[in-house]
């Protein structure tokens, strides 16, 4: 099922291998603590999953796709709109109105109508990334029969360290990449939460898969934990030159597989 997000640094190419990885394990709960536009739970389509997010206005919109959103405003596709309706979203994170169904609309019109689905805040939590150049966008009016797939998905907005994760449980994890962008929320994500997340992920007793950056310090990091850590080859998608989206090197590491 493609998921009803754009986003910058998705997951989609990866679903092939992720799924041979998945399918013995299909039985257990799905954990997926950077699930940001969702390729791999609406890849993957699990039972029971657990997402979650620090970005509350993304998890937002989750919450009302679950119940069922349909989209009856209209969506346009301008310059004079897009702007608008950024102040629009931005103004309502401001008075505390980020869980309402306004709000949600609001975020995803953002994100199919800017620059390439990226996702971009300040420090004060407003979106700031601009539009984008498409003369044509395909918006989703009726969510309905996501809602159908996310029945038994549990959706949370927490810190990855917060999560009630069981023993049983299958993990992916997603983070910003080392040395990439990690603009998402505004207090990013340093080198210092990589190495919490690996000890994390490493104590958990079940299946865990991570992706990240393929680099000296991100192999070392894993490998040092008992991680099977293994190089493969990705896309570059957000170079705003269609010459410089070249494939890049990234790493899986598996645990408990």
């Amino acid at each position: 099922m493609n998921p009803p997000l754009k986003w910058a640094g998705g997951k989609r190419w990866l679903l092939p291998t992720l799924r041979e990885i998945w399918e013995p394990h299909a039985h257990r709960r799905l954990v997926d603590p950077f699930v940001g536009g969702g390729s791999i739970p609406f890849g993957l389509l699990p039972k029971t999953a657990l997402l979650s997010d620090k970005n509350y206005h993304l998890m937002n919109f989750y919450r009302w796709v679950q119940a069922g959103l349909q989209i009856t405003e209209h969506l346009e596709n301008t310059e004079e709109a897009y702007y608008a309706n950024r102040e629009r979203f931005n103004f309502l994170g401001r008075g505390g109105w980020c869980w309402e169904r306004e709000a949600a609309v609001l975020f995803y019109y953002l994100n199919r109508t800017t620059y390439n689905g990226l996702c971009r805040f300040n420090n004060f939590w407003e979106f700031n990334a601009p539009k984008g150049k498409y003369k044509k966008i395909n918006y989703t009016f009726d969510f309905r029969p996501f809602a159908t797939q996310m029945t038994g998905w549990e959706l949370q907005s927490q810190h990855f360290a917060n999560l009630r994760v069981l023993p049983d449980d299958f993990i992916y994890a997603d983070p910003p990449y080392d040395g990439s962008y990690d603009g998402y929320t505004p207090d990013g994500f340093a080198w210092e939460d990589h190495v919490m997340l690996a000890n994390w992920l490493a104590q958990h007793p079940g299946p865990v898969v991570a992706s990240n950056s393929y680099n000296q310090r991100t192999v070392q990091l894993y490998e040092s934990r008992g991680f099977i850590v293994e190089p493969i080859q990705g896309p570059r998608m957000i170079s705003c030159e269609v010459g410089g989206r070249v494939p890049t090197w990234e790493i899986l590491a598996y645990k408990n597989i």
